[in-house]
């Protein structure tokens, strides 16, 4: 352990949630919920406005509906959250070489390996000047923690929500962890938790009173030891700039469960070629190919076949995937299907039987009907060719020929309603218009933060 709280933990205030509020002043000071808005959507973020009535990440959407009816429902935008985390990023690597990235909104730092801190005095100016950087930078807020080690600087990020910073100081980390929930600590999930808590364990510090020993036989060798020292506050990870990919993956959640076990084989397809076009962007290749069903009854199955060499052959993957598929049974229905590769290589050397055997399968699917009009209605707009209706997504911008910049704020029968407000501007008029509209085009995100010469 460090002798100094010179490893920072950088987590930025609702995101996803914050960035819309930002670009969209009219919603600044409200509920805003961000995430899939179809009936089996889930919360990515939202507001601290809108926690107010209990809506939390990953809860169900139609759950969020029902405690915040009044809300502001968006569609993510990642494309533009991605350009504010490297933004954000940026930042992080001016203060040092050693940042390990976890999430778009969330990082550790080793100040020491920057030279930008060296003990408690130095790392508050440093943590301090990044916040401040942030948000001349973003023009949004996150928040800080410091430790001697990466749990305690993510448990004073914690404490510092939102917009704040928490310095915990060497030597008093016994103190401050014991009367916390075990969950507090890495890899205590509900499992482990129910499982300590009928053992009469449900604190930090009563971890560190039952001993060694006694968290061994209750979790087992590896689980125990490593649960044990740290709540004693030893933990020796370092931060790791760099985290090697482990697989790529794609998945769908359907809004109305497949039955149809021809549309089933249908949408593996689509997925492995998605799957493909992800990892060859990547310029990857792999060895394993796993395919993740999740049935009607929420059971979540999962079946993976490994080449004999790494590819990144979009009928190789096909075959496979389809393979994998004949092993589950999806009679009752799917509600989510998923194919993945990994085993990842930076090169290709193909299994040239399994070249013969996916050319062999193309050909005997040759004479397959195309997918009908419904089926290609399913598939992402950036797969169709020549989409026949527009689709304008609650929270993206447009820009009209006569009104300018703008943002959906909603869509139905035929008609599309617009917001026009810019991040500088005041909170702007709502007009309506037909959503084929020849002025109304999807437009670019603004900066959040004029630029300045």
């Amino acid at each position: 352990m460090r002798t100094a709280p010179t490893i920072l933990h950088l987590d930025m205030d609702a995101f996803f949630a914050s960035a819309e509020q930002a670009a969209k002043p009219s919603l600044r000071g409200k509920a805003v919920i961000v995430g899939g808005l179809g009936p089996r959507g889930v919360v990515a973020t939202c507001s601290y406005e809108a926690r107010v009535f209990g809506v939390h990440s990953a809860m169900p959407m139609a759950q969020a509906r029902r405690l915040a009816p009044n809300a502001a429902y968006l569609v993510p935008r990642f494309g533009f959250y991605r350009e504010i985390s490297e933004q954000v990023m940026g930042l992080l690597r001016e203060l040092s070489p050693l940042v390990e990235p976890l999430s778009l909104d969330e990082a550790f730092v080793d100040l020491e390996a920057g030279e930008a801190a060296w003990d408690e005095a130095s790392a508050r100016l440093a943590g301090a000047k990044l916040r401040a950087d942030i948000r001349a930078v973003t023009g949004l807020t996150g928040s800080v923690g410091l430790a001697a080690s990466k749990m305690l600087a993510k448990i004073a990020s914690e404490q510092a929500k939102p917009d704040g910073l928490v310095v915990i100081d060497p030597g008093t980390e016994r103190e401050l962890l014991a009367p916390m929930s075990v969950r507090t600590l890495p890899g205590v999930g509900p499992a482990t938790g129910d499982h300590l808590r009928r053992a009469g364990i449900t604190t930090v510090g009563e971890i560190a009173e039952a001993g060694e020993d006694e968290v061994v036989r209750l979790l087992g060798k590896a689980h125990g030891i490593a649960l044990y020292a740290m709540a004693l506050a030893h933990d020796e990870r370092p931060v790791v700039a760099e985290r090697d990919t482990k697989s790529v993956s794609v998945e769908d959640t359907y809004d109305v469960d497949i039955h149809d076990r021809v549309r089933v084989r249908m949408e593996v397809q689509r997925l492995a070629d998605r799957c493909v076009r992800r990892l060859r962007g990547a310029h990857l290749s792999g060895r394993t190919i796993v395919l993740k069903v999740r049935r009607y009854d929420f059971s979540t199955l999962t079946r993976s076949e490994t080449l004999r060499g790494p590819t990144d052959d979009a009928a190789v993957v096909r075959e496979a995937a389809a393979r994998l598929l004949e092993s589950v049974d999806t009679t009752g229905g799917v509600r989510l299907l998923g194919v993945g590769v990994s085993g990842l290589a930076d090169y290709t050397q193909e299994d040239l039987f399994a070249q013969v055997r996916a050319q062999a399968e193309a050909r005997a699917h040759a004479g397959e009907p195309e997918l009908s009009a419904q089926d290609k209605a399913q598939e992402p707009a950036d797969e169709q060719e020549a989409p026949a209706v527009r689709r304008w997504a609650a929270g993206h911008d447009v820009r009209h020929a006569e009104f300018g910049h703008g943002w959906v704020q909603g869509s139905g029968i035929g008609r599309v309603t617009v917001r026009f407000e810019t991040p500088d501007s005041e909170p702007g008029r709502v007009r309506t218009f037909r959503i084929d509209d020849p002025e109304l085009e999807p437009a670019d995100p603004l900066p959040l933060v004029s630029r300045r010469p």
